[in-house]
């Protein structure tokens, strides 16, 4: 994409996530919410309102739409694929939520067809371009560690079922710990530490029920369809090895979400589900210190990706989220079985991305 080229956008899906995107959208210079769509017309027409120049249309109408180039696909992670490939289907080029999809077969099937389209796609989590997580990357890059050996990545809660008032899909096919909040941690180690060639996983199920406590349906049941507890171990090709736990059925852990050991010294990467915070290095002759931003998108959100996508960047890319989707169901396909499972994808790592104050990457 040329600077000073706008591009339209079109967002299907406005649940609770929707409005982080906007906030970084919104200012940017090189895209224009054009359209919103939601199986709820009411809240799409509310949506379009508060937007200049955007419509709210039907799904059908906006993936119709000609002058529409790339949708931004928000929607629960069981109609992920459905949406992508249907947007495809239109020349499209589409930007989705985390998961890529419920199912490692149907994002082969999104990353096929794109491809076979000719056309792009870009893929959540977008927080790793944050100046947390390419600051600890620079640090690994320039040689601060010394060789990558090992890494640990924890995240630990009681559950979404205590503040979101419709926490049904967390707990279907498509969600669970791992799919939910796993794509933070899993791409941030593939981001450190490159691809992952094979993995073994361990999972259990507290409960079979969660009772949501807020809103309207505060006090109902919802069924609970995967494991809630999972960790594994992720072999990189590069030799290092990674451990993750995420789990539903603790309440609160004092680990830090990241850390990466190499020979030479050790840091601490701070949590990625945020896009910044401090990244703190411990070599062999000094203490704990705290690094300076040296990389990342400054103070960027949400749709940081999409907006390095539409400007011809591939740091958020299909194939990315592709190969972390399939660690991820190979991690609770090996815990089922007990088996460890080689993996068939891989990607490279993306291009560092520089220190990029706001006022910069909103012209990107």
């Amino acid at each position: 994409m040329s600077r000073g080229t706008v591009t339209d956008v079109g967002i299907v899906g406005l649940g609770v996530i929707s409005r982080q995107y906007l906030d970084t959208l919104l200012p940017a210079s090189s895209v224009r919410i054009a359209a919103v769509a939601d199986l709820d017309p009411a809240r799409a027409a509310a949506a379009a309102e508060g937007i200049p120049g955007c419509r709210a249309l039907t799904t059908a109408e906006l993936l119709e739409d000609r002058s529409i180039r790339t949708v931004l696909n928000l929607t629960i992670p069981a109609a992920h694929a459905e949406v992508a490939l249907a947007a495809i289907a239109h020349g499209k080029d589409v930007y989705g939520e985390k998961p890529l999809a419920a199912t490692f077969a149907d994002a082969l099937r999104i990353t096929d067809a794109a491809t076979a389209a000719g056309v792009r796609v870009g893929g959540a989590p977008d927080t790793v371009l944050g100046t947390g997580v390419q600051t600890a990357r620079a640090a690994i890059d320039d040689g601060r560690i010394g060789r990558p050996v090992s890494a640990s990545a924890m995240w630990i809660s009681a559950g979404h079922e205590s503040w979101h008032p419709q926490p049904d899909f967390y707990y279907r096919e498509g969600g669970g710990p791992l799919l939910d909040m796993g794509p933070y941690y899993v791409t941030s180690l593939v981001q450190l530490l490159g691809p992952v060639s094979a993995v073994s996983g361990a999972s259990s199920r507290s409960r079979d029920e969660r009772v949501i406590g807020s809103g309207p349906r505060a006090g109902e049941g919802v069924p609970v369809e995967v494991d809630t507890h999972l960790t594994g171990i992720l072999h990189h090709a590069s030799g290092a090895i990674s451990t993750v736990t995420m789990s539903f059925d603790g309440v609160r852990s004092t680990a830090a979400p990241i850390e990466v050991h190499g020979v030479d010294g050790s840091l601490l990467v701070p949590d990625p589900n945020h896009f910044d915070g401090d990244v703190q290095l411990h070599t062999r002759d000094a203490s704990w210190e705290t690094l300076e931003p040296s990389a990342g998108y400054v103070d960027s959100g949400r749709g940081i990706g999409l907006l390095d996508l539409v400007a011809g960047g591939s740091r958020a890319s299909g194939a990315m989220a592709l190969h972390v989707l399939e660690i991820m169901t190979a991690l609770a396909a090996s815990a089922a079985s007990g088996v460890r499972e080689s993996l068939t994808t891989t990607v490279e790592r993306p291009s560092l991305v520089p220190l990029t104050p706001a006022e910069h990457w909103r012209r990107l």
